[in-house]
């Protein structure tokens, strides 16, 4: 339980601590955003693989007992994850968790009209889900962790934008999600959207596949 401890605190603190204490903005001046990014994507990996061992090395302390119904509440829950991560995964997002660079082309959003930051969303559903799931206490640590993170992550990624963008370029991300909802939903509305939103039920579905394999647990067996 004790590496387990220690190991989130290393993980909240390799997320937290370069920008609280300025070592993100020196280190990029020094080395550049790009290798920045590089090693910091390197650290956050190695560190939420550590904390994965970690949990599993942890004794089991039951909360709740994991039934049907709590394993129902992740079966759906992995839905909207699956479509958030699928939708966004390619799509420039200046604001947000991303994997492309670049700004978001607002005539053609996809899901990004509907919210600034789908792949946090996406992290959210996914802890959220296996935190009820579980119901031990690494499980409510861990997951819980992650859940809380990944919302808190949205407001602290947008004030990094407004710093990064010039106030024109963040004005304009912003707009993306802005309006009402109708003019969203129709921005969101693309042959594009929709063949995202296929990639994610087929992601979906592959994660259903593989989960009895890697994880040791058939997440159909509640049903």
């Amino acid at each position: 339980m004790i590496e387990f401890a220690i190991a989130i605190l290393v993980f909240l603190g390799a997320h937290v601590l370069p920008a609280a204490t300025g070592l993100r903005g020196v280190l990029i001046e020094r080395i550049g955003r790009r290798l920045y990014v590089a090693a910091y994507s390197l650290v956050s990996l190695a560190t939420i693989a550590w904390v994965i061992i970690a949990a599993g090395k942890a004794p089991y302390m039951e909360l709740w007992p994991p039934g049907a119904t709590a394993a129902r509440v992740t079966f759906l829950a992995m839905i909207p994850a699956s479509l958030l991560f699928a939708g966004a995964v390619l799509r420039p997002n200046p604001l947000s968790v991303s994997f492309r660079g670049g700004m978001t082309d607002p005539q053609s959003p996809g899901l990004l009209a509907l919210t600034r930051h789908p792949i946090l969303w996406a992290f959210s559903f996914w802890a959220a889900g296996h935190l009820v799931a579980n119901g031990d206490v690494v499980s409510v640590v861990l997951f819980g962790a992650l859940a809380v993170f990944s919302l808190m992550g949205m407001r602290r990624l947008e004030k990094r934008a407004r710093q990064r963008l010039s106030a024109e370029d963040f004005e304009a991300a912003m707009a993306v999600a802005g309006s009402g909802l109708a003019a969203r939903l129709r921005r969101a509305a693309s042959l594009r959207t929709g063949l995202e939103l296929l990639a994610g039920l087929l992601l979906y579905g592959f994660f259903l596949h593989v989960h009895e394999a890697v994880i040791g647990v058939d997440p159909l067996a509640a049903f």
